[in-house]
């Protein structure tokens, strides 16, 4: 029977023994597993029916432990790992050989990043090994970010959840990488495009890749609902067109007046993209188990923290 706890000491056991627990990070919840246990990983992408080629993000307890798993570090990676870490940003760096191919797809690069969430950490300073965690759901679904949706996902398939209460930003890490020693945006995420100019100036955006993606999260179907769902900018003149449809809304700011509507989440009154963007997959969650015959969810404003939320929404509506 699956376990929710908050018991650090006992999730470490689990680790050790080569098997799987949920962790909770600022993002969302993670699957995870030691990164030098094939049984581990391949336990990883079984539970979560991800495919192969797509690479998984370590996370490790400190700056000090990068240089055991990356090499040919760029000096704009120093200066993002000292300003956002421990923090939502992942760097793709040259792998050291001791870093499984498995873990990377078989790439000559690996994904890492510093959760900034107090039980992982003490959890990742508990252990002698990083961990591989990809987002606790089945592949190319809602991200979880309460422990409870990765019960609903997983049940007794997994043995714990350690629970770290609710995630506070919401959405995943960015993702960094870097071609000829220049900074490239593979994922939009927690951290704005903006932020990270601010630190090492301008950055070339590649956020898209089917096959053998360089990152987690450039699919363009993801973190997609099972209802079907849409993307519109004007969700009032969208939804006169379904008079007889169950319709929930997923809205930045206000209500819409309607006697047709069966569900609405607004994900921030205040109109604060962070906010909104905390709000989001835990409102998704929602209206998907709703019964509903469609989700509309409003276009956000191109902007900061508007570009990662509408970059989720394009991925949950793509067909």
């Amino acid at each position: 029977m699956i376990v929710v706890s908050e018991d650090i000491l006992k999730a470490a056991e689990i680790l050790k023994e080569e098997n799987l627990v949920a962790i909770p990070t600022e993002t969302v919840y993670g699957l995870a597993g030691n990164i030098y246990s094939e049984k581990a990983i391949k336990a990883i992408f079984k539970m979560k029916q991800r495919p192969f080629f797509n690479p998984l993000i370590v996370h490790i307890k400190s700056i000090a432990q990068l240089d055991e798993l990356a090499k040919e570090i760029p000096e704009k990676a120093r200066l993002l790992a000292d300003k956002f870490w421990p923090g939502s940003l992942t760097m793709v760096l040259k792998k050291q050989e001791s870093v499984p191919d498995l873990v990377t797809a078989g790439k000559d690069s690996v994904a890492i990043r510093i959760p900034n969430h107090a039980a992982t950490l003490a959890l990742l300073d508990a252990l002698d090994f990083p961990l591989a965690a990809p987002s606790a759901n089945p592949f190319g679904s809602i991200s979880p970010t309460t422990a409870f949706h990765v019960v609903d996902y997983f049940g007794d398939k997994l043995q714990m959840v350690l629970d770290g209460g609710d995630c506070q930003n919401g959405i995943e890490s960015t993702i960094i990488g870097f071609e000829n020693k220049d900074a490239v945006l593979y994922r939009l995420g927690s951290i704005s495009v903006e932020d990270i100019e601010g630190v090492i100036g301008k950055i070339q955006i590649k956020n898209k890749k089917e096959s053998a993606p360089n990152a987690p999260g450039m699919l363009s179907k993801h973190y997609a609902p099972t209802t079907t769902t849409f993307l519109k900018s004007d969700v009032a003149k969208f939804i006169k067109r379904f008079p007889e449809k169950r319709i929930g809304l997923l809205l930045f700011r206000q209500k819409i007046e309607s006697t047709t509507v069966i569900h609405q989440e607004v994900l921030s009154a205040k109109g604060d993209l962070k906010e909104a963007a905390s709000n989001l997959y835990a409102a998704m969650h929602r209206l998907d188990a709703k019964e509903l015959d469609m989700i509309v969810a409003e276009q956000f404003p191109d902007f900061e923290l508007g570009k990662s939320i509408n970059d989720r929404l394009e991925r949950a509506t793509a067909k």
